[in-house]
């Protein structure tokens, strides 16, 4: 039996998580018919016991990877390609290394699946997200975000199953990773423009807030 039918539970009836991931909202989702962990910007989550991941994405993008041997696998939500206190350029300057940047949450995300035992040539990846949402703005953000992640998998020679990226639209994702499967619904209406108003306070807050502080979007 993979490990990702391992169904333990806690004392409150959790899969065990991660011990660095175990801030990350968890709960039964009759939806998904799983427990599940609620993503939020600038998070990712890793499991090996049959969880299900979702988030709801705007200008950010959700890589989803999974070893399909294993069922083994995870999600991050990033905002910003890449962070500038890792020697490359970003949207904003200086700072510690944070998963709302998409290097940090890719390594992030892939390093611990391989020290839970993954193999780099048996992972899989799914893509989401980059919706330009913010017309406001003058730069697409959604679109450096798609970018990046679509250099970020073809440089690391990572195979790419299935992707969902750019349009106008919010999504709304979850992620199964023992099966692979994942479900894309395109948010439209009132839905869409709160989404997309949030997104904008939560870049006014990254032009405010250090690197490594913590700025939730939902």
């Amino acid at each position: 039996m993979s490990a990702a039918h391992t169904r333990h539970r806690d004392a409150e009836g959790l899969p065990p998580a991660l011990p660095h991931l175990r801030h990350i909202a968890r709960s039964w989702q009759q939806d998904t018919d799983a427990y599940t962990a609620k993503l939020m910007p600038g998070e990712y989550y890793v499991t090996t016991n049959g969880e299900a991941i979702t988030t709801v994405l705007g200008s950010c993008v959700s890589a989803c990877i999974r070893d399909s041997r294993t069922g083994m696998g995870g999600m991050n939500h990033f905002m910003l390609p890449l962070d500038a206190s890792q020697g490359q350029s970003a949207w904003t300057t200086g700072g510690t290394a944070s998963t709302r940047y998409g290097n940090v949450a890719m390594e992030l995300l892939i390093n611990d699946l391989l020290k839970l035992g993954a193999r780099r040539e048996n992972l899989e990846v799914k893509l989401a997200g980059g919706g330009r949402v913010l017309q406001a703005m003058s730069t697409d953000i959604g679109a450096r975000n798609i970018e990046f992640v679509r250099d970020y998998v073809r440089n690391e020679n990572l195979r790419l199953v299935g992707e969902d990226l750019g349009d106008v639209y919010p999504r709304r994702v979850q992620y199964f990773p023992d099966t692979g499967r994942i479900r894309v619904k395109k948010l439209k209406g009132a839905g869409s423009t709160i989404l997309s108003e949030r997104e904008r306070l939560y870049m006014d807050s990254l032009e405010k807030a250090p690197t490594g502080g913590d700025v939730e979007m939902f």
